[in-house]
């Protein structure tokens, strides 16, 4: 009979560094794979300029600058409905302009407010007293019309899933825009 080990939590230097103050265990955990993958979609819009991150590349309306848009104002929307748990539909949340740059706005500004968002999700990790905590849905279009509870726990595992379909648009949309990947980035910059 074959026996299992566990593997080494991950560190700064396989490619997932914890953020600051990451707790050990299964909230670390889930933290520290969604640090990683807001890391890739930050590599995937590295050095574009705020005209190119407006830029559609493919068929979709997608744009660099759309997806960081997009991302952020999801992972709020998730995090809220996990903390508050009341099944109230965050503002904002079916807004279809999510997905679009503004033209006031630049790729540092969208950036800043990742990191903003970021650091509210581990704030709101830190204060949960249980990931088994339920969470009310609030009833979405497509969805089920009656009460759905998800765990904080689920609720975390969808904004890590959110995240990283959307960091392989960004590749993509990356790679048409000027044929930039993320792994040829991370490949040429041991740093990223």
């Amino acid at each position: 009979m074959a026996t299992s080990s566990a593997a080494p939590a991950p560190s700064a230097s396989s490619g997932t560094p914890a953020p600051s103050g990451t707790p050990d265990g299964e909230r670390g955990d889930l933290l520290r794979i969604l640090s990683d993958q807001r890391r890739l979609l930050r590599i995937a819009v590295r050095g574009v300029t705020d005209e190119d991150a407006r830029r559609r590349t493919t068929v979709s309306g997608l744009t660099l600058g759309g997806i960081l848009r997009h991302v952020t104002a999801c992972e709020r929307s998730w995090v809220g409905l996990m903390t508050r748990g009341d099944g109230v539909m965050p503002e904002g949340m079916l807004d279809g302009d999510q997905h679009r740059m503004r033209d006031d706005e630049t790729v540092a500004g969208l950036l800043d407010d990742y990191a903003a968002a970021a650091r509210e999700t581990e704030e709101a990790v830190a204060a949960l007293e249980s990931l088994d905590r339920q969470c009310l849905l609030p009833r979405f279009p497509w969805g089920p019309q009656e009460d759905v509870h998800w765990s904080a726990r689920f609720v975390l595992l969808h904004v890590l899933r959110e995240t990283a379909h959307h960091c392989g648009h960004a590749d993509i949309v990356r790679e048409a825009l000027d044929g930039s990947s993320t792994t040829a980035q991370m490949a040429g910059d041991p740093a990223a």
